[in-house]
């Protein structure tokens, strides 16, 4: 079986849940974070890095890879474990967020997306098929569906044109999964619209994909649309496949999320705060750059045991910042994703111990 979940303990008072992921690369507890490796690296960090502070799963996406150094050279360089030196599992975005993100530079119909490249300006087409190709040709463990993600605030009409078109790209895709190494999700759509988005899930599940990813989400929407969103889409889902919400967010948006019964998270949030001298720690946040720090001999965090913060200090780090030094960027990474992947710790001990609710009340209660 290239890919398998089974649900391990559950929370009595929210739909939160621990599990276990197989993939063709490793197993996976989750709820897990992935690191974001856009172009097949987490920015500043090697592959041995993330394996030091207990990284399972990262993400990258394939729509840029394809882009370059194409994933034609990836497989035959030996697919894109092998050429990033990762040996975990590899989750793959399609390029449906691109699809928002390039608005100015891409043409969509029915069929596809057509992109004016930004690296050079020429055409590049993305349809259903040729997005599977890509991951194929990757060798990645887990493939996205093609999909049109919408930024909020969008009229419904858009948003459920948008959701058609999701829909039928990945009735074109599913077929297709048998090409993959890993496997395949599907991808529910809907807005900030709870009954589009319960009834897309219903319509996705139809299609028995190997796990579901929850889109068009923290792209301008308020909390409280957030919230009602997801938790419309999650209801409908298989309680047997994991769950994954893209594009999300902060640890105390994780903590929320988990309780819908979501599994899978990634978030460029502690890798682009970290290289602009942001740290999340136990007590709030700490911007680096802050005279306060000058002669702050403490670790960024005294409660994390992540390798910045056992042999380095504020001042360190500030000192490191100010003089623009790419090792304060490559520091505070660390320490920020050791900081998610900690809270993800944390959050699967709580659920199987049965105090994740008063985790969650924690959080609510500390202002998040």
């Amino acid at each position: 079986m290239r890919l398998a979940f089974s649900v391990r303990t559950t929370d009595g008072a929210t739909s939160a849940r621990t599990g276990t992921l197989i993939t063709p690369h490793g197993v996976v507890d989750t709820p897990a974070f992935m690191a974001v490796g856009t172009y097949g690296a987490v920015k500043g960090i090697g592959a041995q890095d993330l394996e030091a502070i207990g990284a399972q799963i990262i993400l990258a996406n394939a729509y840029h890879l394809a882009e370059r150094p194409g994933a034609e050279r990836i497989r035959d360089l030996g697919g894109l474990h092998r050429f990033m030196g990762w040996h975990g599992p590899i989750l793959t975005d399609s390029g449906g967020y691109q699809v928002m993100s390039l608005a100015e530079r891409r043409r969509i119909d029915d069929d596809g997306v057509s992109f004016h490249s930004p690296l050079d300006g020429q055409v590049r087409r993305l349809t259903p098929e040729s997005v599977i190709d890509v991951q194929a040709a990757l060798g990645v463990d887990i493939a996205m569906v093609l999909d049109e993600c919408v930024a909020e605030p969008a009229e419904r009409d858009t948003v459920s044109a948008a959701l058609e078109r999701s829909q039928l790209w990945a009735e074109r895709c599913r077929p297709l999964a048998e090409r993959l190494s890993g496997g395949l999700f599907g991808i529910v759509q809907g807005g900030v619209f709870p009954d589009l988005r319960a009834a897309h899930a219903e319509r996705l599940v139809a299609l028995q994909f190997d796990g579901y990813a929850i889109g068009g989400l923290s792209v301008g929407e308020s909390k409280e649309q957030t919230w009602s969103a997801l938790k419309a889409a999650t209801l409908g889902l298989p309680t047997d496949r994991p769950r994954y919400v893209m594009g999300m967010g902060t640890p105390d948006d994780l903590i929320e999320a988990v309780s819908y019964g979501v599994d899978l998270f990634d978030c460029v949030l502690p890798t682009r705060h970290a290289r602009n001298g942001v740290a999340f720690t136990s007590r709030g946040r700490i911007t680096i750059r802050h005279r306060k720090y000058a002669d702050d001999a403490r670790p960024l965090d005294d409660a994390c045991c992540c390798p910045t913060c056992r042999r380095y200090s504020r001042a360190y780090l500030r000192h490191l910042k100010l003089r623009r030094e790419m090792l304060a960027g490559v520091l505070m990474t660390l320490h920020n994703l050791w900081y998610y992947l900690d809270t993800m710790r944390a959050i699967r001990q709580a659920i199987a111990s049965g105090t994740f609710a008063g985790l969650r009340a924690e959080t609510a209660s500390s202002g998040s």
